[in-house]
């Protein structure tokens, strides 16, 4: 059965401006975070290579986003990832974590700098401590689409998050991605998990940063 309206143009009239307020059980993601001991076991010729890294998160509130009568209320966020044997990048990541509120359906956009980009889906709920989402190769919802070379040699079949929230200031994930690579005959899980602590708070997006502003300029009611 189809869960969408016939209005598919309409945006919600009524939406409010506050980000941070509606963000479910994403709302502790928002602000800084930091950690020193993640983990990534990853293919290599010989054998696979376990390494410890050091991980940078930052997330970002943004304005609520509309696709017609649908809401999202989101972060945008940039992973920055290296390890104390080198200054140079392990990992880079950019993308969104979403929430729809009237759904309970949470989001995770990724893109990497090595030519992929994916899109992660779940459920969730207001309140919840642990958020599971996943993206299979191939479909054309909630899938992965990797460059000829990475398909050719490092084939992304599946990806799966795991968060688990640690009180507001302490969250973990732990990940899972099945590689086929070239030459071999069985999956590869790539895995990678951390702990991450926060650094500093989240901002308010956009738009409430203006009304806010607005707000204070205004002249006392008489």
């Amino acid at each position: 059965m189809n869960p969408f309206p016939q209005d598919i143009f309409t945006e919600p009239s009524d939406v409010d401006p506050d980000t941070l307020a509606n963000l479910g059980p994403l709302a502790r993601l928002a602000g800084r975070w930091e950690a020193e001991k993640g983990v990534d076991i990853n293919p290599k010729a010989d054998a696979p290579e376990r390494r410890v890294f050091v991980e940078r998160i930052a997330f970002d509130a943004i304005d609520p986003q509309a696709n017609g009568p649908q809401l999202f209320y989101g972060l945008r966020y940039h992973i920055h990832i290296t390890t104390k044997e080198e200054d140079i990048t392990f990992h880079d990541q950019v993308g969104y974590w979403l929430w729809e509120p009237a759904t309970g359906l949470i989001l995770q956009t990724l893109a990497i700098p090595r030519g992929q980009v994916a899109l992660a889906a779940g459920q969730a709920k207001i309140g919840d401590d642990q958020l599971t989402l996943t993206a299979t190769r191939g479909q054309t919802q909630d899938g992965i689409c990797s460059t000829a070379f990475l398909e050719y040699g490092f084939r992304t079949d599946n990806y799966r998050i795991d968060v688990t929230f640690h009180g507001d200031d302490a969250w973990s994930y732990d990940i899972r991605t099945t590689l086929m690579v070239h030459g071999r005959s069985e999956p590869f899980e790539h895995h990678d998990q951390n702990r991450l602590r926060r650094v500093a708070a989240g901002k308010p997006n956009p738009l409430k940063q203006i009304l806010d502003r607005r707000a204070k300029q205004a002249p006392p009611i008489s």
